[in-house]
């Protein structure tokens, strides 16, 4: 059924007013809840405030701040009155805030008191109003200046159209050449109802909120989908670890979560995996596929009542999802799901609900998107995806070549990812274009590929997998905390046992992989990583810091 709501944030929101304003919208645990009709008003008066202050439609507000109930009403006040949310990553450096800060010529910037140092090493040239998002105070206010009032409200009236812009999300703040991402209204708001046709959202559905809503995949479907619905948001206001969201898992007994592999991950590799491995039996039984299916049906039951027993989604995007992770939960009946996007493209292009999963896929396009593979390869039917549909961004902003590179003249996006479709029309992402190994002979290898079969090696946390004067190298960061415990029961000192236990994985490693690979992938040689790398807020590794 196609919706006659219009495709602009105040729209949607309205339309949920006026049939959910006692229901539950916001609450940070441990702190204040918002009803509907609540966050109405509180929006209201910050669009007031912001009024007084000078901001008309069409400034750029930058939002810099953790998620909480305020960066809803925030984001909401600022695009409801015609201006231009500018959302910067928490994690993004003193840097490269003041990047974006003055590439979007941000008249105004709401931030959270965890953000303030680097809001304060902002020239005071840049950016003038700098307001608190706890409470809307201003920032060297003096007396007399305009105050946040609940009771205010708007002077003007607003009417915003689907084609002007939202928000402009910056993929990178690395460099002085920032690159921000324009999404309008109908960009946004028309994959949030897209994404809803993935998997039905509830009125009573509780999304528990972990991922930075300065992210498009929060923004778009942690944020404007369950606010069209009806649904309620919980705040964690800490940062994920494991005694911050055991206890929030039990408290509000999430049905939703958005997440990134690295979650899913961790726990099976800190708490599943090795609950096989200690018990003799249970390691002997694992490797028989009957019995092993059994025993991950029952690590399932736990697993759903570690997140609280009532989760119905538990959505994994922003990187590719481990191959024996994934086979766990499926033969665990976790109700994962699978999607793939960009923040270009609002940012979902396809997906699937934990009801049709399928191994190793990111599932087929979502409903009115079309995703094609532009010249495939004609022995393997890889080609790089293009993606058209009205959730394709407006540009780059201030980049019209840059906009011109990715964009054709008859919409296509062109996404910079090689995959390829099944005969059923499920997507497969095979890796980045850029990223692409040209072998000797002229093969396309895949670094991806040959770095997943690596993460799956004992102690492994990361890898990388780059040339090196014509020779493939794959540089490896192994848990060295993990193979102390391991081994810390033996009598020999254990700081020289980890060093020697690690020359012996690195030989290991090197056989286990290249029996696992075609012959032009081989690696040739393993370089240990003694840090972690550095990586994206999607937990992805920063390629070009290695290359």
């Amino acid at each position: 059924m196609v919706s006659t709501v219009k495709y602009t944030l105040p729209a949607r929101f309205y339309h949920t007013l006026g049939k959910h304003s006692e229901r539950i919208a916001l609450t940070m645990i441990g702190g204040e809840s918002l009803k509907y009709g609540e966050l109405h008003l509180r929006i209201m008066a910050l669009i007031a405030f912001l009024e007084k202050l000078g901001v008309k439609p069409g400034n750029t507000v930058a939002i810099l701040s953790a998620g909480m109930p305020n960066w809803g009403v925030t984001y909401y006040a600022i695009t409801f009155m015609g201006a231009i949310a500018v959302p910067i990553l928490p994690d993004f450096h003193q840097d490269e805030v003041r990047n974006i800060l003055e590439h979007s010529e941000a008249k105004a910037i709401i931030f959270s008191e965890g953000q303030q140092s680097k809001v304060t090493s902002v020239p005071a040239g840049l950016c003038p109003i700098r307001i608190k998002i706890e409470d809307f105070t201003v920032k060297g206010s003096q007396a007399g200046d305009p105050v946040f009032e609940l009771s205010a409200r708007p002077v003007s009236e607003y009417d915003v159209k689907e084609d002007d812009l939202a928000s402009i999300i910056y993929t990178s703040g690395t460099t002085g050449k920032s690159k921000g991402v324009m999404l309008t209204h109908r960009n946004i708001c028309f994959n949030a109802e897209k994404s809803g046709c993935v998997q039905e959202i509830l009125e009573t559905d509780r999304f528990l909120s972990v991922l930075p809503l300065s992210h498009t995949y929060e923004n778009t479907i942690g944020l404007v989908l369950p606010m069209s619905k009806g649904a309620g948001i919980w705040y964690l206001g800490k940062v994920p670890t494991p005694s911050v969201l055991l206890p929030a898992l039990q408290l509000v007994k999430p049905t939703i979560m958005l997440t990134v592999p690295i979650i899913i991950e961790k726990i099976f590799r800190n708490r599943i995996e090795p609950a096989f491995k200690k018990n003799i039996f249970l390691h002997t039984a694992i490797r028989i596929p009957l019995t092993r299916k059994i025993l991950n049906v029952a690590a399932g039951k736990k697993l759903m009542q570690t997140f609280g027993g009532e989760l119905r989604f538990f959505g994994i995007g922003g990187a590719k999802l481990n191959h024996t992770v994934e086979k766990f939960l499926i033969e665990a009946k976790f109700p994962y799901a699978i999607g793939y996007g960009l923040t270009e493209t609002a940012p979902l292009l396809a997906g699937f609900n934990p009801h049709n999963a399928r191994l190793q896929s990111t599932g087929p396009s979502i409903e009115d998107i079309e995703l094609i593979i532009q010249n495939p390869d004609k022995k393997t039917g890889e080609g790089e995806i293009w993606a058209r549909g009205p959730n394709v961004m407006k540009g780059y902003f201030k980049e019209p070549g840059l906009t011109a590179d990715v964009i054709t003249p008859d919409g296509w996006f062109k996404t910079g990812d090689l995959g390829i479709f099944d005969k059923d029309g499920y997507l497969y992402i095979k890796g980045r274009l850029k990223n692409t190994i040209i072998g000797k002979g002229g093969e396309n290898i895949h670094p991806e590929d040959i770095e997943s079969i690596i993460n799956n090696f004992s102690h492994v946390v990361d890898s990388l997998v780059i040339l090196q004067q014509e020779r493939l190298v794959a540089l490896v960061h192994f848990n060295r905390e993990e193979i102390e415990e391991r081994y810390s029961q033996l009598k020999y000192d254990i700081s020289n046992y980890v060093e020697h236990k690690i020359d012996e994985l690195q030989a290991e490693l090197l056989h286990y992989v290249n029996a696992r690979v075609n012959k032009f992938s081989q690696v040739q040689r393993i370089v240990i990583q003694e840090y972690p790398f550095e990586k994206t807020p999607t937990q992805k590794i920063k390629r070009y810091l290695y290359i």
